[in-house]
C-alpha cells in the first residue's frame, strides 16, 4: 500500500495517511515527498490526482500551476499540463491559459509562441486543433520566407 511504501522510506505519511484522499492522490503525495517538493501545495482532496501530478511536476520544475486551480479558472489536468510546459519553456502563458480554450488548442498555441509565431492569428476557441496547426504552418513558412 501506498502509507505502507512511505513508511519504509521514512516519509511524514501524516501528509497524506487519510481517508480524504484516494489511493491516487495519496500516491502522488507520497512521490512528492520523496522528491522533495512542497506536497502542501497540492494536498487538498478538491484536486483529482492528475491535477496533483501536474502540480507535483511544476513544483519539481520550479514553477507553481496550483495558482490557476481557484474559483475564476478551473482548468482540467490535461489544461493545466499546458500551462505547466508553457511555464517551464518560459512562453507568455497569459496568451492561452484561459478555459475557453480546450488542452489541444492551449497546445496549438503553446507551440506557436514557443516557435515565435505570432499567434493572434489562430488564438480563437472556434478553431479545432487542426486548423490551428495549419494556420500555425503556414505563419511557420510565411515567417522563414522573411528571414532568408
Amino acid at each position: 500500500s501506498v502509507i505502507r511504501k512511505g513508511l519504509e522510506e521514512d516519509l511524514d505519511i501524516s501528509m497524506y495517511s487519510d481517508l480524504k484522499f484516494n489511493a491516487s492522490q495519496m500516491e502522488q503525495i507520497r512521490v512528492g515527498l520523496e522528491e522533495g517538493v512542497d506536497v502542501s501545495v497540492y494536498a487538498e482532496p478538491k484536486y483529482d490526482w492528475l491535477q496533483m501530478r501536474e502540480i507535483r511536476y511544476g513544483l519539481e520544475n520550479g514553477v507553481d500551476v496550483s495558482l490557476f486551480l481557484n474559483s475564476k479558472y478551473n482548468f482540467d489536468a490535461r489544461q493545466m499540463g499546458e500551462i505547466r510546459e508553457g511555464l517551464e519553456n518560459g512562453v507568455d502563458i497569459s496568451k492561452y491559459a484561459d478555459p475557453k480554450y480546450n488542452w489541444e488548442q492551449m497546445m496549438a498555441l503553446r507551440w506557436g509562441l514557443e516557435k515565435g509565431v505570432n499567434i493572434s492569428k489562430y488564438a480563437d476557441p472556434k478553431f479545432e486543433l487542426g486548423q490551428m496547426l495549419e494556420i500555425r504552418n503556414g505563419l511557420e513558412e510565411k515567417k522563414k520566407g522573411k528571414e532568408r
